[in-house]
């Protein structure tokens, strides 16, 4: 009898080992990932509320402080917007170009898919 206790021993640390092996994979296919936001939400409306002649503070309040200030080129503002969602297969990226003359807006320049479609 005393050689059936050295078995269920080993069979119990066997038995924990699997346990704690079977705990650590399925943990492990649970990976969470953070999405990632960065820049200025760029929406349509409200790029399309920019308008020629508008001042820089002016775009400013409508559309925040641009994301990368170049230091050489104050003619121009850009304005960047990356998003990767846990279950986006690809980012969505958006980009705005604000083009000044004498601190007045003189042309913008966006993605395509940052039209507004007239309402049907």
């Amino acid at each position: 009898m005393s050689h059936k206790r050295p078995i269920m021993r080993m069979t119990l640390k066997n038995l924990s080992g699997a346990a704690i092996l079977t705990g650590l994979l399925m943990s492990a296919a649970c990976v969470y990932r953070m999405p990632i936001q960065q820049g200025n939400f760029l929406e349509a409306s409200t790029i399309d509320q920019l308008e020629t002649g508008m001042t820089r503070s002016q775009v400013r309040f409508l559309l925040g402080t641009p994301m990368v200030p170049l230091g050489f080129d104050t003619s121009r503002w850009e304005y960047y917007y990356y998003f990767k969602g846990r279950r986006l297969k690809r980012a969505d990226e958006r980009r705005v170009t604000v083009y000044f003359e004498d601190d007045k807006v003189a042309r913008v320049e966006r993605d395509s898919h940052l039209t507004v479609r007239p309402a049907s």
